[in-house]
């Protein structure tokens, strides 16, 4: 996707440890015509697949599952990361351990809102490892419900997770996969190196 590179390569800012922060349009402060355009391009890219549900984590994940949700028509679910007191009944849960923030959190999802009639689209902002899309695909598991995909906006291919789970036969979609991210400069998969 043209646009999002595009706009990645103006504002996307390379921080130490492989760290890509799009904090300015994509997950602190959002660029809602951006975001529409993500929308768009994921109903595109699995617009054959009868999705009844869109699944993500909390919280980068939800504004671009809300979006895209409203080109399939279908409700969106989102795994939370921290217990609270609105969660009752009988949960899934997985434990992930986290790229970003180095850590480990249980995602928890309410089993009722994920059945085995479903056909899931799963969507998140980043692919790096793979693990958050490892998660909510033990929930989907869990669940008894089929994946129809997985859809990424930013895939960082040079951290092998989406080619692990595209080996594993999984429909993965990603609109920006990154090769490389050296000396501040974002190199995506099907360029050339910039000098």
């Amino acid at each position: 996707m043209e646009l999002l590179k595009e706009r990645i390569r103006r504002d996307g800012k390379v921080k130490e440890g492989n760290v890509l922060k799009v904090d300015s349009f994509l997950n602190h402060q959002i660029d809602i015509a951006l975001l529409n355009e993500i929308g768009k391009e994921f109903k595109r890219l699995f617009s054959k697949e009868k999705i009844t549900k869109i699944i993500t984590i909390e919280a980068s994940g939800i504004a671009i599952a809300c979006i895209a949700a409203q080109y399939f028509g279908v409700p969106v679910v989102f795994a939370k990361k921290t217990e609270s007191k609105n969660i009752d009944g009988d949960i899934y849960t997985s434990k992930i351990m986290s790229y970003t923030h180095g850590n480990e959190y249980t995602a928890m999802l309410e089993k009722r809102f994920v059945s085995p009639n479903d056909r899931i689209l799963i969507l998140d902002d980043f692919l790096a490892t793979g693990k958050a899309q490892r998660g909510l695909l033990d929930i989907a598991r869990q669940s008894g419900a089929s994946v129809a995909g997985i859809g990424i906006v930013i895939e960082k291919g040079f951290q092998g997770g989406g080619d692990r789970l595209r080996a594993e036969g999984y429909n993965l979609q990603s609109l920006a996969i990154i090769d490389r991210m050296e000396n501040g400069v974002v190199t995506f998969r099907e360029e050339s190196p910039q000098e």
